[in-house]
């Protein structure tokens, strides 16, 4: 276990390309990104009317959305969701949920559990072992997690969600991958139980991560505050065009994951072949271990080839899908390159 003090620096999280060819200018071009978890096939949307930019949002609008996230996530109460830019800027409100105290990030995971309750004020702890969290007042899992692919069954979080709720803490269950996680491990529509918050990413899955939309699912007084919170106008024209159209469109999200789930299966191949040891992850980015992970990275690069270090272990790697035959193509003589000079 060890505590979170350093708020002031917002960590890598993967992704950029001006930090990556910074390190590595003579790599060649273009870039292959595989350093995020981010759908490479992004949702099809239809063109933007004029109006998604002109004006703004009507009210009626917003509330659509929340109604199609609910249909989406299994939520029973519309009222019961709220919607904003990203859940990354979400994170600060979501921590002020509940009063200050002992917040426990079971980790390794996402970095800015721990920053954003630290910033509100919480005193942090991250462990790897859950029943740590049972003593906490604020308590964060990742489910799936992000890096490791570590799935915490949903009776084991509900058990602590009930405990917590007792003693007026509260559990928040980062969902953003459980689009193409297990099916039937989701919380989401339990929230109304009390103690359990869960959050959705919209652009992961449909590969839209510029549109930055994200989603609190938590107890009605909880949404409402935090509705009230964000203002008017939280959800911009453009990205309620957008998001209303894939969460509805059903068709493209089943056949999306039975093609994310063949596609990591040929990265798996590729990278069983080549000597790498896949550890964890998910249908969007392999978690891979190897003593030699440092210098693949570095090779990587070299070959315009990114992806993600952690500074919690020198050991492993996270690798997200190429986004066609040409990428995968890239990443397997690189790959075959490093083997040979290893």
């Amino acid at each position: 276990m060890r505590n979170q003090a350093d708020v002031s620096e917002v960590p890598d999280h993967g992704g950029s390309l001006a930090r990556a060819e910074a390190r590595f200018p003579e790599a060649p071009k273009p870039w292959i990104d595989l350093s995020t978890g981010i759908n490479p096939h992004a949702y099809p949307f239809s063109p933007l009317p004029a109006t998604a930019f002109s004006r703004l949002p009507e009210p009626a609008e917003t509330a659509e959305l929340a109604r199609l996230a609910a249909s989406t996530y299994g939520v029973a109460n519309p009222s019961c969701i709220a919607c904003g830019p990203g859940t990354q800027i979400l994170l600060p409100l979501v921590m002020r949920l509940v009063e200050l105290g002992r917040a426990a990030v079971l980790s390794p995971t996402y970095a800015e559990h721990a920053r954003a309750a630290a910033l509100v004020g919480h005193q942090v702890t991250e462990t790897g072992a859950i029943d740590d969290l049972y003593d906490a007042v604020l308590a964060v899992i990742v489910n799936p997690n992000n890096p490791t692919g570590r799935v915490v069954p949903r009776a084991k979080l509900l058990d602590l969600a009930k405990h917590l709720h007792a003693k007026g803490g509260l559990l928040v269950v980062d969902e953003a991958f459980m689009e193409v996680g297990p099916e039937g491990e989701s919380v989401a529509g339990d929230v109304g139980d009390g103690g359990l918050v869960v959050l959705r990413s919209f652009g992961k899955f449909f590969g839209l991560a510029g549109v930055r939309l994200g989603f609190v699912l938590a107890e009605r007084w909880r949404a409402e505050w935090l509705n009230a919170q964000l203002g008017p106008w939280a959800v911009s024209g453009p990205t309620l065009h957008i998001a209303k159209e894939a969460l509805a469109d059903e068709a493209w999200k089943e056949a999306m994951r039975r093609r994310l789930g063949e596609e990591a299966a040929r990265i798996d191949r590729v990278l069983s072949a080549r000597g790498l040891e896949i550890v964890g992850g998910t249908s969007l980015f392999r978690y891979v271990q190897s003593a030699h992970a440092a210098a693949l990275y570095q090779l990587l690069g070299e070959h315009g080839i990114l992806v993600r270090p952690f500074r919690f272990a020198d050991d492993v790697l996270r690798i997200g899908l190429p986004a066609d035959d040409d990428a995968l193509s890239r990443l397997e003589a690189a790959l075959t390159a490093f083997r040979a000079q290893a």
